[in-house]
């Protein structure tokens, strides 16, 4: 295809309901939108390990219609180890400078009050599968880390889960000012049925169903 074809292609592309909520999980985790014309277009980049192939496979199928190519393999080494990656990126699109300038500030990812309107199950649980975790056989609760945000920012997830889907969740101190949300036992139940219906099942073990296969 010329590129003046995948530059009309691209004007007319508009994300759908489901394509929406899953770029919006994706934010909120490991996602991450950069632009490559001062903002007037942004693009989406995932990447995961190679372990979460068919993770990123399955957000590849459900964003097909905004991505130019199949998911590749990356490698580098971190110390003594080899680290292996599976990733792919969106077109950079006029659509997506909206999250930009909603969830970025000076390059930096926030959490901004409209998340309030924009937060659905399918948005929760992408960003579940990203950046979530069982607590343990004993506690049987769901954790999500959130290292990256600022405790104002975490306090408006609090509130948001409680008021909207009636979760309770708590913050969680890792290191000085780092914090995890944590889902209390009495709305594991809640959330897990909010989310189940989403999980594909190579990630399941993160409701706690079993562990993954070495």
């Amino acid at each position: 295809m010329r590129s003046k074809e995948i530059d009309n292609l691209k004007k007319e592309i508009k994300l759908t309901k489901i394509q929406r909520s899953i770029v919006i999980g994706l934010i909120l985790g490991d996602g991450h939108l950069e632009t490559q014309d001062g903002g007037k277009t942004y693009r989406l980049k995932v990447e995961h390990s190679i372990k979460q192939k068919d993770y990123v496979d399955w957000l590849y199928v459900q964003l097909e219609s905004l991505v130019a190519s199949r998911p590749k393999l990356k490698m580098r080494n971190l110390g003594n180890k080899e680290y292996i990656s599976y990733w792919f990126t969106t077109y950079s699109l006029g659509a997506f400078r909206f999250y930009a300038q909603k969830f970025y500030s000076n390059g930096k990812k926030i959490i901004p009050e409209i998340v309030s309107k924009l937060l659905d199950p399918l948005a929760m649980a992408i960003w579940f599968m990203d950046d979530g975790s069982f607590k343990s056989s004993r506690h049987r609760t769901f954790i999500i880390h959130t290292l990256g945000y600022s405790k104002q920012d975490l306090l408006k997830i609090k509130e948001l889960f409680k008021k909207k889907f009636g979760i309770d969740i708590e913050l969680h101190r890792q290191k000085v000012s780092k914090f995890r949300l944590y889902v209390f036992s009495r709305s594991a139940e809640k959330f897990r049925e909010l989310v189940e219906p989403y999980i594909i099942p190579t990630l399941r073990y993160k409701l706690g169903e079993h562990m993954p296969k070495k």
